[in-house]
């Protein structure tokens, strides 16, 4: 039978993929019953480091219909920012894929705000809300319950077709729409590569990142002196890290995103070794206009390169020194 539900989500996804995004799941706004218990181990055990937001609004994160007053469906959607793009100076250090265009809060946000006026147009009074990796949303299950994924070991959602290369994003909302199914298995099989590359060894378990230990944290979240026993674990990182995903077998399926936002800076790339190890902080603002590297600030992005270019310089104590 053709109900409202059915149409709207058809609706809801057609529109989304003209939007640009790659993907569109729903499931029911319900308690996330599954990831309770993980969520209370994961910040008793210390693995969110120093991200002390985290403890925040633990019965939010968990059931939408405390964020959203009669919620009903979360809409999860994904878009793509995978590129093949590389700095010319192999030896300069990187940044994350996600990091070389505009700040992706931005522009995921528009295309929410569009997307939701398209449903109002066409549906009528819609209470809800956008969410863009800013608020207390667990964005990778709602994914998951939406059937546009699992949970890789690594704890990024994988897609069968598209690998991980993508950011995700809710519109909760009050209305009733045809819900997805989660896949029934994950697909990582006995595949360690994510656990085996990391070379800070955060990913203690499968599923588990102990985020004190993680690249992405130790360049972004972590505001104070970056610990010295990570000194010679950076892999050259200096915003952000790329590791577990580069090594997935899933992302040879990513293909290279059309969203001309996520477009680098002309000379992002071109940037050399010497360079960055001299970059001022005039220079850094003309790169990071709008782009998620600013959430670092000149000091911390400095700080991270410091941390790197003294690699070659710590000396090294043997027995009888």
């Amino acid at each position: 039978m053709f109900t409202n539900a059915t149409k709207y989500s058809k609706l809801i996804k057609d529109e989304a993929l003209k939007l640009g995004f790659m993907f569109c799941g729903i499931s029911k706004a319900t308690y996330l019953e599954e990831e309770a218990p993980r969520l209370e181990a994961w910040l008793s055990q210390g693995k969110h480091g120093k991200m002390a937001y985290m403890e925040n609004h633990f019965d939010k994160r968990l059931d939408p219909r405390k964020l959203v007053e009669g919620a009903k469906s979360v809409i999860s959607l994904g878009l793509n920012y995978y590129t093949d793009a590389q700095p010319i100076d192999t030896m300069a250090p990187k940044i994350s894929k996600y990091a070389y265009g505009k700040d992706y809060h931005d522009v995921i946000k528009e295309k929410l705000k569009e997307l939701f006026k398209i449903m109002s147009d066409n549906i009528g009074d819609i209470g809800g809300r956008a969410f863009v990796d800013s608020a207390p949303v667990l964005d990778r299950a709602w994914a998951k319950r939406s059937g546009l994924g699992w949970i890789g070991k690594n704890s990024n959602l994988i897609n069968k077709h598209s690998g991980s290369f993508f950011f995700l994003a809710e519109l909760i909302v009050d209305l009733e729409l045809e819900y997805d199914m989660p896949l029934a298995k994950d697909h990582c099989g006995t595949c360690t590569r994510c656990i085996d590359a990391c070379p800070t060894e955060a990913i203690v378990a499968p599923q588990v990142v102990d985020g004190s230990r993680c690249i992405s944290y130790l360049t972004i979240e972590l505001k104070e002196e970056l610990p010295i026993e990570f000194k010679d674990k950076m892999d050259n990182w200096m915003f952000g890290c790329d590791i577990c995903q580069d090594v997935c077998p899933w992302n040879r399926f990513s293909t290279l995103h059309n969203e001309a936002a996520f477009t680098p800076h002309p000379s992002l790339l071109d940037m050399n070794r010497t360079e960055w190890e001299e970059i001022t902080e005039d220079i850094f603002q003309q790169l990071f206009k709008g782009s998620p590297v600013k959430r670092t600030k000149f000091t911390g992005l400095k700080r991270n390169i410091d941390f790197l270019r003294t690699l070659e310089n710590v000396p090294s104590f043997t027995e009888g020194d």
